[in-house]
């Protein structure tokens, strides 16, 4: 293989390894992130903001990816769903893996530099909770929680950044991000159950087991309260509670539609229509604070 070839062979791998055509999970990540970011602004965030999250957003997504590769690296192989990614068929080496992740860390903490001390505190925590997710699934069935806390830290982020404190209000988008992803991610972990049964990884879905679409249920449920309360606090209105309760429509057709037919296919479907539904309620809060 010329040298060529090989260069080319590796920018795929690392685009694999970085999931740069499936761009769902930053969008998941972003969500939230710009929820607070919005509604701590009054609805007009300074560009540089909007640029730094969106950017920092990317990158962390990015970073995150690959450490979840690199600690599952010997999981990978044994699921129908990872078994391509760069680790688990030796496109790319433990060591290439690392070196991304911390490139990619160290390019998201350059852009926190430009936000205030205390946004710069926060986001070392956001680097711990990045960072211990893959693990979490070998010791507690429960990895989508703390996945969720690491997808809402954004949240939490994005309000220092504006307000250069904390209140309620990006606590409550924080717990609701928790809820809304141990809701999304259990949908997906559904995909790769029985793979993760085999192997010994834990997940919501095994925990819940036939009682998941009710747990999917309340989980989204518990979601709309906590925006709800968010939006209340923060002095939105009839657009955007009617936009959250669409939202919670839309979130319990999806469990139905899995509920009717528990495929794969069903699952990713489900997984998507979560990254679109966070833009849904993004508009909603855009267009409460316009209007």
């Amino acid at each position: 293989m010329n040298a060529n070839a090989l260069s080319t062979n590796k920018l795929i791998a690392i685009s694999d390894l970085i999931r740069l055509p499936k761009q769902q999970g930053t969008l998941l990540v972003l969500w939230p992130t710009l929820w607070s970011l919005f509604i701590a602004s009054d609805g007009v965030p300074q560009l540089k903001h909007l640029i730094i999250f969106i950017l920092g957003t990317f990158l962390m997504r990015s970073a995150g990816c690959a450490v979840n590769d690199i600690a599952d690296r010997n999981f990978d192989p044994h699921v129908e769903r990872t078994k391509t990614r760069p680790l688990a068929n030796g496109r790319l080496n433990v060591g290439e893996a690392l070196f991304i992740f911390v490139s990619l860390l160290a390019l998201a903490f350059v852009l926190v530099l430009f936000l205030n001390t205390f946004t710069i505190m926060l986001s070392l925590v956001g680097v711990l909770l990045a960072s211990v997710y893959p693990f979490v699934k070998r010791y507690s069935h429960f990895p989508q929680v703390v996945l969720g806390m690491a997808f809402g830290w954004g949240a939490v982020m994005a309000w220092a950044t504006v307000k250069g404190s904390l209140d309620i209000i990006p606590i409550l988008i924080f717990l609701a991000n928790i809820f809304w992803s141990t809701a999304y991610d259990t949908i997906y972990a559904l995909m790769d159950i029985d793979d993760d049964i085999k192997i010994g990884v834990k997940s919501t879905a095994i925990f819940f087991g036939n009682k998941v679409y009710l747990a999917l249920t309340l989980l989204y449920i518990s979601v709309t309260i906590l925006l709800g309360v968010a939006g209340v606090l923060s002095g939105l209105g009839f657009i955007y509670i009617s936009g959250i309760a669409l939202s919670l429509i839309m979130f319990l057709l999806i469990v139905a539609a899995l509920k009717k037919s528990p495929t794969r296919e069903m699952a990713f479907k489900g997984f998507i229509a979560n990254a679109i539904l966070g833009g849904f309620i993004l508009i909603a809060v855009i267009a409460d604070m316009k209007f």
